[in-house]
Formats: structure tokens, sequence, C-alpha cells
């Protein structure tokens, strides 16, 4: 069976809903060679030769209207999407944000923020001086919501089909879609709710426009989409243009060892009447019709095209069917696929084509013209494309090397550990043309061997190079190591006769470890309660865990009673001795306040902590040799208040 094209001659309307998302512009030449427009399908993965736009839009007494200015590609509003695999998806709509017709690349225009936002594309060219019959199809997909407001306070999309040499808009070809509380024929609602508002959505479809006589004239397309005008609502469309140009066909083509033909009429409208040449006879009534076998080489056929009310004129379409279809088959050039990744093989599809690839392991769908594949092993495949009458067989192979890298990391020692302990961390992967160590996302210099001491802290992998060029790296290590801090001897600590005092460890690290654990409830807490009638010395030993040890001191010593002591002059002249003026707390278990006055009064310096003392100074400025008056009230290990007081002589 095969499918022809039709030959487009008088083409005078659009289909329904060309709504917030366009694809497909497909132009067909038929009485002699047509020129397409240069990146007029996006193949050149840019915008060049568009024009795009952003602006907003707002109701001004009851007209809906979108102001836009002309800027280079917005990100956020004019997005370029590449052909992924397995493919990306619209999260609303669930159809593939790339246009199914095997291009590489579709545009969204606009977004699902609503904001009053709107965006604008456009592209102009000049039809042929040679080409008085001429057409354009595209297809498009929409989302958008529909919050049931006044008709100009809709989301919405506008398509303008201008004549600009004789500045007219070509009115069967430009409309404005608009959601009025329901959906449009052909539109579903989304299953996905953001808001009370309905998600109407639409699949890829296509749309045609007449540009007969119209030969020398310069034409242009503006596609636009607007939000509501409330900031709250919103509409964009996705745009794939795939243009294919054909200048041998001068009408719809079969191969001759065909056994049936299938012509197509343009996607999106409500009704189709197929006729004869004569119009005497009604032949068919679908968007398809089937000849089985095919009719003589030369027959004419006419199809009648009723669009949507509203959206569109009635118009008829013409095809010569021709037996002189030839088929390429071309399954692309010898690839690599690095690993796993899948890669795309083959060409772009053409309209009425049969392509099958065996084998079919590791290909996302060995039934069309561009697959993608991700081969267990390297795979010799082959493309064998037909008609869909089965005629015209050709076969061509490509092989696809399957080339994986094995990025495994292995370890030698740990991935924690404490510096100077006898620890160490070595990483290796498996060897490769090229290795490039990264710690923290920074290639180290010279770390190009699969083996890697590491020693510093930091985020670890390797970048791994083959033969075939492929590249892959390593799941990246967290290594740590830790340094043990200084040991340091605590203040002489107070106990009182027969009263217990407890003593408290630096918070550092993760275990703490007294020693000798006499006089002591627990040695193994970093805050154990002393009880003794006899000075004592202890070693803390304290260990984090990266494995670091630190060992610290403290002396306790007995004292007959509870007492608050204060020295009775001191030197703050940074010789290290007597700098600080602090009280001494022997039984105090805590200190509300150490107060220190000047003698008309004045709040010199005030703490709730025996350290590290008054160094004598006022926000930064020394105060000179003199007599000053301190207080100091605490808790006691008997639980009670000690208030105590007296002078000091502050010496320069």
């Amino acid at each position: 069976m095969k499918t022809a094209k039709l030959l487009y001659h008088k083409i005078k309307a659009h289909p329904p809903f060309a709504l917030l998302a366009l694809a497909i512009f497909y132009f067909t030449n038929f009485a002699a060679g047509q020129i397409c427009p240069p990146n007029i399908d996006f193949e050149s993965g840019t915008f060049n030769r568009w024009r795009c736009y952003v602006g907003g839009t707002a109701a001004i007494n009851n007209q809906n209207v979108i102001s836009l200015s002309e800027v280079g590609p917005d990100p956020g509003r004019h997005q370029m999407l590449t052909l992924t695999y397995p493919g990306d998806v619209d999260p609303y709509g669930g159809f593939p944000v790339n246009c199914p017709n095997g291009s590489g690349y579709s545009i969204k225009l606009g977004n699902d923020q609503a904001e009053t936002q709107a965006e604008g594309i456009s592209y102009e060219f000049t039809i042929p001086t040679n080409q008085n019959e001429y057409s354009l199809i595209y297809n498009y997909a929409v989302v958008f919501e529909d919050p049931n407001h006044e008709h100009f306070q809709q989301p919405r999309m506008e398509i303008e089909i201008l004549n600009v040499t004789d500045n007219y808009v070509i009115d069967c070809s430009s409309f404005a879609f608009i959601p009025l509380g329901s959906g449009l024929p052909g539109f579903f609602e989304s299953p996905i709710t953001i808001s009370t508002a309905p998600i109407w959505c639409k699949d890829w479809t296509a749309v045609s426009v007449n540009l007969d006589g119209l030969a020398g004239k310069t034409i242009r397309l503006f596609f636009k989409t607007a939000d509501c005008t409330f900031r709250r609502h919103f509409g964009y469309a996705y745009i794939d243009v795939n243009t294919e140009c054909n200048s041998e066909f001068v009408g719809a083509t079969y191969c001759p060892d065909d056994t049936a033909v299938v012509v197509n009429a343009p996607y999106g409208y409500e009704s189709y009447k197929w006729f004869n040449n004569s119009f005497t006879q009604v032949l068919g009534n679908q968007q398809s019709i089937r000849f089985e076998p095919p009719p003589p080489t030369g027959t004419r056929i006419a199809v009648e095209m009723t669009p949507y009310a509203g959206y569109g004129c009635l118009d008829t379409l013409y095809a010569v069917l021709i037996d002189t279809l030839t088929t390429v088959a071309d399954a692309g050039k010898d690839t690599i696929s690095c690993n796993y990744t899948p890669v795309q093989i083959g060409i772009k599809p053409k309209p009425g084509l049969v392509y099958r690839w065996t084998p079919t392991a590791g290909l996302s769908n060995p039934e069309i013209s561009n697959p993608f594949a991700s081969p267990a092993s390297t795979t010799n495949y082959t493309l064998t494309v037909s008609s869909v009458g089965g005629g015209c067989v050709k076969t061509d192979d490509i092989v696809v090397i399957q080339s994986a890298i094995d990025s495994t990391m292995q370890i030698s020692g740990k991935y924690i550990f404490c510096e100077g302990f006898g620890d160490s961390c070595v990483l290796t992967v498996p060897t490769e043309k090229s290795i490039q160590w990264f710690k923290n996302n920074i290639a180290i210099p010279g770390a190009n061997e699969p083996t890697y001491k590491v020693l510093k802290s930091g985020d670890y992998y390797a970048l791994l190079i083959n033969n075939d060029g492929c590249q892959i790296t390593s799941t990246p290590k967290k290594v740590i190591i830790d340094k043990a801090a200084a040991a340091i001897t605590y203040p002489l600590a107070y106990a009182v006769t027969g009263l217990p005092l407890q003593l408290n460890a630096r918070n550092i690290g993760s275990t703490a470890v007294w020693s000798p654990p006499q006089y002591l409830d627990n040695n193994r807490n970093y805050s154990p309660i002393f009880t003794s009638t006899t000075n004592q010395s202890y070693t803390i030993e304290l260990t984090t865990n990266t494995g670091c040890i630190t060992i610290d001191k403290q002396d306790v010593q007995i004292v007959p009673f509870i007492e608050i002591h204060v020295p009775t002059a001191f030197t703050p002249n940074n010789d290290g001795l007597n700098d600080f003026l602090r009280p001494a707390l022997r039984g105090i278990k805590e200190l509300r306040y150490f107060k220190v006055f000047n003698r008309w009064g004045q709040l010199l310096y005030e703490s709730k902590n025996e350290n590290p003392g008054w160094n004598g100074s006022i926000n930064g400025v020394q105060q000179s040799s003199q007599t000053l008056v301190w207080t100091a009230e605490g808790i006691g290990v008997d639980n009670k208040t000690y208030f105590r007081k007296g002078t000091v002589t502050l010496l320069r």
C-alpha cells in the first residue's frame, strides 16, 4: 500500500484551532521547482531568519490588546527544543513536545507562568515569481487554561498571514483561538489541575494556507500567544516547521509495483469529500482515500475540505497520481554509542514510505526512519525502505559501535581519616587512553594516572576517555582528612572539701575519656562529677569520628570553703602575665555576673563567665591607671547564693 501526496491547488482555507502551538510548515511545489525559505523548519537549531517578540496583554475598552516588542529569542518564552531520547512530553497534554514528524527541532512559544505575558514569532518570505500556485501546511499543538472570563480577557493565540506587498491580511488563513468555557473541537481536558480553571490541550494537527495567485509577493507569518489579562491563567504553543520541497513531483506518485495507493488530504478539517476529475462521482468522505489496485498513471482526483465553523474557508485540492515514485534507503553513517547512550540513526522520514530496521534489539522504534539506537554490543543494522504498497524496496546498512567504559572507582584505605595517624586514601580507576582527576570539579594538574593518592579533603572523581573518543566520569566521592586539635590545659578548677564539682571537657570529637577514673562518677562523660578531699590531675582524651585524638589536661584543687576571689591588682600590658581581670571561682558552679565600675559608678565591664576576663579597655581604648570597684554573684555547689565585692587597682 502506498500513501501518495496531493498536488495542492487553489488552497483557500486554514483548518480550525491553530491555537497556541504551531508545528509543521510544509511547502509543496506543483508546476515548477519551488525554493524553500531558509530555516523555516528550524533545522539549523536556531531562530535564524525568524523574528522574536515579547510583551504583554491587556483588556482595553472591552478589546484584547497584545503589545509586542522585537527582541532576541527569550529562552523562557522562545525555547528551542531538541529531539531527545525517548523524548519529553508536555506536562499537561501528555503529547510529545517535539513534533512527531522526524524533524530534529521544535520550539515552544510562551510558558505556563501566567503574568499577562505575550509572545510572538514571525517569518517573511517572497513567493517565487513563477510560482502562481503556492500553498503551505503547518501543524500545531496547544495548551491553555480556560478561566471563563469575558471573551476579551481570555488566554489566546492569534495567527496572522499578511500579504506584506499589498498590505492586507489573508482572512481565510488568519484566526484568533480563544477558549470560551468549553473545549474547541478536537481539544481534550488535561487531567492535571493547578487551579479551578480547566486546562485544554490539542495534540499536533495540520493546517493549510492558500497563497495561490501571489507569485512574487512577500508573505509574513505571525504567531502570537498571550495569557489572560488578570495574571492568573496561561496559554502557550509548540512550533515545529518541517519544510519539504520536491520539484520533481508533478503530483502524487506511487511505485509501479505497488498493489494499492492511499492519498491523504491535510489533517484538521471537519469533513472531506473526494471526487473524480469531472466531479461526477463521490469517491470517499474520509481524510484518506484508498485505491486498490492503483488507478492508471495520470489519474486526476479532487478533495473538497470543509473547515470547522469560523476557522477558514471551503477548499478544494487536486492530485495527479503518477507511477514514477522512487525510494532511497539511507541508514546514515556508521556511528558510536558511548556508554549505552542512545544515538539517532537514519534520516528524516519522507511521507508515504514504510521503514523497517533489523535487528530490532536496542532500537527505540524499528518502524520509523530515524530511531535511537543503544545496542548492548556493536551491531550492524539494516534499513529497508518501501512504499506503503510494498514496491520500490531499497536497503542500506549502518554499524553502531557500542563503546562502553568501566568507570568503577576502587579505594585503598579510608574515605574518612585523621592526618598523622597512619591512615590514607588511594583512589583507582581502570586504565584508559586518557585519565584526568578532579577535586571539587577542578582538574588536578598532573593527576593523569589510574591511581591517585588523596592528600586533602574534597570531592574527587576521574574523567576517563577511551580510544573511540567516548568519555565518562566516575561517581564523585567525598574524602574527609581531619586534623587533630591542639591540646590545651584548662584553668585550675576549685572543689570545696566534701562537696561535688562538675568538670567540663571541650566539646570536640565524639568521645571523651578522663584518666585516671578516680573520684569521677563517669570518666567517659564530657562533664563528669568530681568528689574528693584531695587534689587531683586529669588527662582528657578527646577522639573525633575521623580518628583524631587530642589530649587535654585538667587540675583540680581542694579548698576549704566556697569563695569568689578577685586579685587586688592587674597589669594589662600584653606581657602575658596578669593581663586580664577575672574572678577565680572556688566551689561556684554558676556565675550570675561579674561587674567592674570606675570611681564615678560607670559600668566598665560585665560578664557571666570567668574567662577571658577584662583587658582594661573600653571600645578599644585603654583605660589609665586607677582604682576600680568590682561586684560578683554566683551559685555555689551547695545551691546557695554568694555575693562578693571589693576593689582592684589597674596598673599601667
